[in-house]
């Protein structure tokens, strides 16, 4: 039986994990990066890719944002269409004025790597964690073997062990919503973000690069993705996206098709004893507003700073108060993602009650192109954390 030791042992070579041990090496925190995925599969995997102004402040604040500011690209408006017509919003001039930078989770991630292991980290790809001992900050491995530290980070996901070392409550919805998650090798149609609403159902166009666009379909519970053939999903996507109306979509292969249920939960506290929850692993948000990637950010920043304090100082303020400190920012994304999902989805039939949350979102919808104190709150809230 091996062990080895470090300050820090991370789970997860995730968006999350990898700023984690980048800011750690930094202060010359020695850490340990253990992924049960290979490094192949990690720096391919499609994600999100909108990052929001404090995201692009950490990376860049931190030496991590390089690929991002030669080949992010600024985004900074949203559009509307359904039976009320077609209206943007062009947040930058909203709001605090902030924007979003385009820039795919999979090349952030790459960078991340690179990044880590330029500055002496280490981390063990293709490599299972079993168990975690929230007690003794140890790891075990699926071949037995054991890694030991001062402290662990969760930032292995939602099906990750790290969140079985802490008794937290988990507060969870299932929104009732699914979306086929589609990634088509196609040019962006659209200039903006759209977000269409259909009698079929919602549908979502968001660029990517200049040769890869991402699409949502809502579909019924229970879908399977491989029962929508390409020719099917453009065929629906031209019908809810109105190309009839507002031009025809620029078709392509499309390369990647999942299944997404609109579920939310948050683990209170993201904290107990040596371990420390961040990303999916504390909090999982529907994708409805782009939220999951820039809290995995925030998320280890904040767990960055504490431990690097209680590392080099003994200062443990910071670490003890971690959970107090993230759940508010976790909370506030949550409500405007159950916003965004209220404002973009709504029962099919005619009966009463499908009739009044339809007249609901009809006049959220007018509200939101017409009244500026709306605007301003959406803008704050689509871009903050």
């Amino acid at each position: 039986m091996s062990r080895l030791t470090a300050d820090v042992l991370i789970c997860g070579a995730g968006p999350a994990g990898l700023v984690l041990g980048n800011m750690l090496r930094a202060d010359g925190i020695r850490c340990l990066i253990v992924e049960r995925q290979s490094r192949a599969h990690v720096e391919q995997r499609a994600r999100a890719g909108f990052l929001a102004e404090n995201s692009v402040r950490i990376l860049t604040e931190n030496g991590l944002a390089e690929g991002l500011h030669a080949n992010g690209k600024r985004h900074d408006t949203c559009a509307f269409r359904g039976d009320h017509g077609e209206f943007e919003l062009k947040y930058s001039e909203l709001g605090r004025g902030e924007v979003h930078t385009v820039y795919p989770q999979q090349d952030l991630v790459r960078d991340l790597i690179a990044q880590f292991i330029d500055r002496g980290g280490e981390i063990r790809f293709d490599t299972t964690v079993v168990k975690v001992d929230p007690h003794d900050a140890v790891l075990v491995l699926d071949d037995g073997t054991t890694l030991s530290g001062r402290f662990v980070a969760g930032c292995d996901g939602q099906h990750g062990v790290s969140r079985q070392a802490v008794p937290a409550k988990v507060l969870q919805r299932d929104h009732g919503v699914t979306w086929l998650a589609l990634l088509a090798e196609a040019p962006p149609s659209m200039a903006a973000v759209t977000y269409a609403i259909h009698p079929n159902g919602f549908a979502g166009h968001m660029a990517r690069t200049q040769k890869i666009t991402r699409y949502y379909l809502q579909v019924p519970q229970g879908t399977d993705a491989t029962t929508w053939s390409d020719e099917k999903v453009w065929a629906e996507l031209h019908t809810r996206l109105r190309a009839h109306q507002y031009g025809s979509l620029k078709t392509g292969m499309i390369i990647e098709r999942r299944v997404v249920d609109m579920t939310s939960h948050v683990l209170e506290p993201i904290q107990h004893g040596c371990v420390f929850l961040a990303g999916d692993s504390a909090s999982l948000i529907s994708p409805s507003a782009a939220k999951g990637a820039n809290l995995a950010l925030m998320a280890a920043e904040v767990l960055a700073k504490a431990l690097a304090r209680q590392i080099n100082s003994g200062d443990s303020q910071r670490l003890t108060h971690y959970s107090a400190a993230v759940l508010p920012r976790i909370w506030r994304a949550q409500e405007f993602s159950h916003w965004m999902i209220n404002l973009l989805h709504s029962p099919a039939g005619d009966d009463g009650h499908a009739l009044f949350m339809r007249s609901l979102q009809r006049a959220r919808l007018e509200s939101l192109r017409d009244n500026r104190a709306h605007q301003d709150y959406f803008a704050e809230n689509y871009i903050g954390i």
